[in-house]
């Protein structure tokens, strides 16, 4: 990383991190990479729950964390799925059990950057980061921005059929607030 000091426009020195361009990844790879990311928003937004569970390995975490705790390297999590299991008892809880005002969620997730690449124990494996922004859309009221943040995720292909799958997700939100709770994952 890089440390650069600029004046911010009233005359006082900021500083700013800045990593290099995240790593090129072959054509095809890429595209995979970028369905992933796709069939995951749209898998929420649909409420395909099925289809976003299956876009997790078997062995998968799951956590969704405010910026404070992830930059002070604290483990509280809102949420925090060590499992496919795990997040199957989520999806029943929120399909069977949980009751609440009904809403939407739209994701718009921008370009995935690969930030490192690699095999471990015969799993090829990509460290990827992506902003994201959720809006929420409850019945007969406006849009809203609900969280916004960027997900830190680990992406290996499955050697059962040659996909790629979420090992791990982390959804690092940048608000020390939710607006009220959060139902379906982000």
């Amino acid at each position: 990383m890089n440390m650069t000091t600029s004046e911010d426009g009233r005359g006082a020195a900021t500083s700013a991190l800045t990593e290099p361009r995240g790593l090129p990844l072959a054509p095809g790879v890429r595209a995979e990479l970028d369905a992933l990311y796709a069939d995951y928003a749209a898998a929420l937004d649909e409420a395909r729950y099925d289809d976003w569970i299956a876009l997790f390995a078997d062995d998968c975490r799951y956590t969704l964390q405010p910026r404070e705790n992830f930059d002070r390297g604290l483990p509280l999590a809102t949420l925090a799925f060590e499992s496919k299991g795990m997040l199957r008892d989520r999806i029943y809880g929120i399909t069977r059990t949980l009751f609440h005002a009904p809403y939407y969620q739209r994701h718009v997730i921008g370009p995935a950057r690969v930030r490192a690449t690699g095999t471990s124990d015969g799993l090829e494996w990509l460290e990827v980061q992506a902003a994201y922004a959720v809006f929420r859309t409850r019945v007969h009221e406006p849009s809203e921005v609900f969280n916004v943040g960027r997900y830190l995720d680990r992406v290996v292909r499955d050697p059962a059929d040659g996909l790629l799958r979420f090992a791990e997700k982390r959804a690092v939100f940048d608000s020390e607030n939710i607006l009220n709770s959060v139902i379906y994952p982000i």
